[in-house]
């Protein structure tokens, strides 16, 4: 059994998806077979300090340590090491990156916004979707939200922004970069008819799932800021006791949605389809590209 693994260090959390490659007559996919989530919240330290902490460190080599554990158990023949935004702002990030090459034997990279963007458009959502349709694609992270435009299923551009749950949190968003992304979004959507979102991220994952909608259905504008609308209305502590939420979840649902539904306002979107992929899925399909699609 052919295994890779896809490990994506984020701003709140820390992923690895270890899953089987497969193949049809149409090519290569691959079927999940474990996925692990750390809830590190890197983004506290690098956005505001611009640095990691020694204790975050600490739990991040100790987070490698057992991913390269989990691949070894699991004979994984190809893997790679994403870091996003946190890393990026991190002063001490390349140090960091040193220590964890010797310490758990795990390149790891820091990629680019655009790269970032890139990789989760390796998922190929706009595949499975109405050739009618123009789409937004919006992939929601602590850090940085991507987007890309797809006309014909094609992408006609893509950019990253500085806009994420937990910079929300900490107050460090700025205005000029929500102006930034406005326009971006406005000046690439502007002529376009029929055009839906696709959602991708934990959180819209998370209230996919909450609003007990269909699969393969989208959610609409309306029930997500009813749903949003509700969220608020609870405190931190309610969203935990009473909705269940993760302690991890239960804060950066709210300025994820806020995200969304900006974004949605902003270019008309009605309605968005919520695919359950992200980064390390994107990261899986980039590796059978690499090494086997040739």
């Amino acid at each position: 059994m052919l295994r890779y693994a896809a490990i994506d260090i984020g701003s709140n959390a820390v992923r690895l998806l270890i899953a089987d490659i497969t193949q049809n007559e149409k090519g290569y996919g691959f079927k999940k077979n474990t996925l692990v989530r750390v809830p590190l919240r890197l983004g506290d330290d690098a956005f505001l300090d611009h640095k990691i902490s020694p204790k975050k460190i600490d739990d991040l080599i100790k987070t490698m340590s057992a991913f390269k554990n989990l691949m070894d158990v699991y004979h994984v023949s190809s893997y790679l090491a994403c870091a996003t935004s946190a890393m990026r702002e991190a002063e001490n990030g390349a140090e960091i990156i040193k220590t964890i090459k010797a310490k758990t034997d795990i390149d790891l990279e820091i990629i680019e916004g655009q790269r970032e963007a890139n990789i989760i458009y390796s998922n190929h959502i706009e595949q499975n979707l109405d050739s009618k349709k123009n789409y937004l694609y919006i992939d929601v992270g602590g850090g940085s939200t991507e987007l890309s435009v797809f006309v014909n299923k094609q992408p006609l551009a893509s950019k990253s922004f500085n806009i994420g749950t937990i910079r929300i949190l900490d107050n460090q968003d700025k205005d000029e970069t929500w102006d930034e992304m406005k326009d971006w979004v406005k000046a690439n959507t502007k002529d376009l008819k029929n055009l839906a979102g696709i959602g991708t991220g934990g959180n819209i994952n998370k209230l996919f799932r909450m609003s007990g909608e269909k699969e393969d259905l989208p959610l609409t504008f309306l029930k997500l800021k009813t749903m949003y609308n509700e969220l608020n209305s609870y405190s931190l502590k309610e969203r935990i006791s009473l909705l269940k939420l993760n302690q991890d979840r239960a804060d950066v649902i709210i300025p994820a949605c806020e995200i969304y539904l900006t974004l949605m306002k902003w270019t008309g979107i009605k309605q968005i389809y919520v695919p359950k992929v992200g980064m390390v899925d994107g990261i899986i399909n980039l590796l059978i590209e690499e090494n086997l699609e040739l």
